[in-house]
């Protein structure tokens, strides 16, 4: 897939411990993506914050917790990201659901690569 120039990030972010139907929430977000034909989504883990909830979430020893924040980050052109916005909203119960312009100045996979890795 081509995608350089105007794009829209779409974030997620959730819990740790969120699910859906058995599954982790990210887990169901990044599976739905692939579905959808998105560019890609990328899950990253919080080693500390807090939310609507105003609990603080850590990974320090002391303040072990369960319930991490995971953020789902997924940029594509602004059209199938609205649509797939409008797919997850639903499953997110608590959490934080942002859009933001973006500009694409390079998206290149290992199937894009040359001989050597050179582009």
């Amino acid at each position: 897939m081509m995608l350089e120039g105007p794009a829209r990030r779409l974030t997620i972010v959730v819990g740790e411990n969120d699910t859906w139907h058995g599954r982790p929430l990210y887990t169901e977000i990044v599976h739905r993506a692939h579905a959808a034909g998105l560019a890609g989504a990328s899950v990253f883990r919080g080693i500390e914050g807090f939310g609507a909830s105003n609990h603080i979430h850590t990974t320090r020893i002391l303040s072990l917790s369960e319930d991490l924040p995971v953020a789902v980050v997924i940029v594509d052109r602004a059209e199938p990201v609205h649509r797939f916005v409008d797919e997850v909203a639903p499953l997110v119960q608590e959490g934080l659901i942002t859009l933001a312009d973006v500009e694409v100045v390079r998206y290149v996979g290992r199937g894009n690569r040359g001989a050597g890795g050179e582009q």
